[in-house]
């Protein structure tokens, strides 16, 4: 048999945040791992930063050809629980799906872009910095790089105030 036939992909389940030490030890191994990583924007101590998170939590993805080599190694690797199974056999990600987030990634950075807008237009958000801390509003749109504009109701009516994107979370 071909050995490019026998290649493939199969997803593995890690140890809760330990993906990484997963990675490493795989990698040791011999082994072909593709972990993939996503640059998003969250908010931490008052702060939205750029933050690179598992785009998977909890799975990686390990690349074997199980005739040539033996799959047991990888259940035994520190911070790896097992392969994902059905069926009591390993399950496997077809080419096509690993193609296309491997095509999806920045060719300088390797990682994936979240895309999606910090708030959505209509999103009740709430003040959590500056003079109008505790009110709450309605997200309406990006004012530039930093600032947000909201609808805040002030003196019985709907005003539109512009406010730093640090100042305003979603509303619980």
């Amino acid at each position: 048999m071909d050995r490019e036939t026998t290649d493939r992909w199969y997803a593995v389940c890690c140890k809760p945040r330990q993906e990484t030490i997963a990675e490493v030890n795989l990698l040791r191994q011999g082994y072909h791992v593709y972990l993939p990583r996503i640059r998003m924007r969250l908010r931490r101590r008052g702060h939205w930063i750029d933050a690179v998170e598992i785009l998977f939590p909890r799975y990686i993805f390990i690349r074997l050809d199980p005739l040539l080599r033996s799959t047991a190694s990888v259940r035994s690797t520190r911070g790896v629980v097992g392969l994902v199974r059905f069926g009591g056999q390993p399950a496997t990600v077809p080419d096509e799906v690993m193609d296309a987030l491997l095509q999806r990634e920045d060719s300088v950075s390797g990682l994936h872009q979240d895309k999606r807008p910090l708030f959505s237009t209509g999103e009740m958000i709430k003040l959590v910095d500056g003079p109008l801390t505790g009110m709450k509003g309605v997200f309406t749109q990006q004012d530039g790089d930093k600032r947000v504009i909201v609808l805040l109701e002030l003196m019985g009516k709907a005003n539109r105030v512009t406010v730093s994107r640090d100042w305003i979370a979603r509303a619980a």
